[in-house]
């Protein structure tokens, strides 16, 4: 007697389904961040708007929120550019933050690699963009809207070049002046509302101005070296079964 699913077909599923359910309480069991944690979106900003000390005092910043729940073993760099200004080259946020892969706190991949993470592809929604804690950031909808996230950064993730400031004096002002954003939750208003790094600019660059457009001066944060050894060939062993599973179904 034939059934309607071959064994073959079963088992497949079976170790889908398998997967799916293990992989998202990796770190809940753990109790705390998944060992290939290597991106999160900060849970608090410096408190000063726009100002973050620059690249180095926000790279500090994301540095210290990860060594507060032990991951500090990386390297952490906040995705954030800057724009040319004097005797300053321009710096990219897409070139900051290492060559991937990079995991969230649940060990859920967000990108194999920064094409990757700036393309469609990339696993970047409410859900996968947590904090370093496990949490997730309010969005529209939600009271108050935080989803505006600092990047100042357009599409690709690279530095504006139109003599306009998007990094509110590279992110030493907390008065006038704007900052690209992006849209962690994918929804919303600007040029670019579903755009995760690039949707629209602030109305200024103090506290309460992020505030007013649903920003809290909130930014991502990457592992500029990598995952470790171990976690990495787990990672890159996990996108071959799924490739394989879906090849199956």
């Amino acid at each position: 007697m034939k059934t309607s699913l071959s064994l073959d077909r079963v088992l497949v599923l079976g170790a889908v389904a398998a997967l799916l359910a293990v992989a998202p309480t990796v770190a809940l069991a753990q109790g705390g961040p998944d060992a290939s944690m290597t991106f999160f979106i900060t849970s608090a900003g410096p408190g000063n708007g726009a100002d973050l000390g620059g690249l180095e005092g926000a790279d500090a910043h994301c540095q210290a929120l990860a060594e507060a729940v032990g991951a500090g073993d990386h390297t952490w760099r906040a995705y954030l550019s800057a724009q040319a200004g004097g005797d300053a080259a321009a710096v990219n946020a897409r070139d900051r933050i290492g060559d991937g892969p990079w995991h969230n706190y649940a060990g859920v991949r967000i990108a194999t690699d920064p094409d990757d993470l700036h393309s469609e592809n990339a696993n970047l929604t409410k859900e996968t963009i947590l904090t370093e804690t496990g949490s997730m950031v309010n969005g529209r909808g939600d009271d108050p809207n935080m989803h505006d996230i600092l990047t100042g950064s357009t599409l690709d993730g690279m530095a504006f070049a139109d003599g306009e400031d998007h990094t509110c004096d590279n992110w030493t002002s907390s008065g006038e002046g704007s900052a690209q954003v992006g849209h962690h939750d994918r929804q919303g208003g600007g040029a670019n509302p579903t755009s995760w790094n690039a949707a629209h600019g602030s109305r200024g660059c103090g506290q309460s101005d992020l505030q007013g457009t649903g920003g809290n001066g909130f930014f991502y944060c990457f592992a500029a070296d990598g995952m470790p050894g171990d976690a990495l060939d787990a990672s890159l062993a996990e996108a071959e079964v799924f490739d394989h599973l879906r090849g199956r179904l």
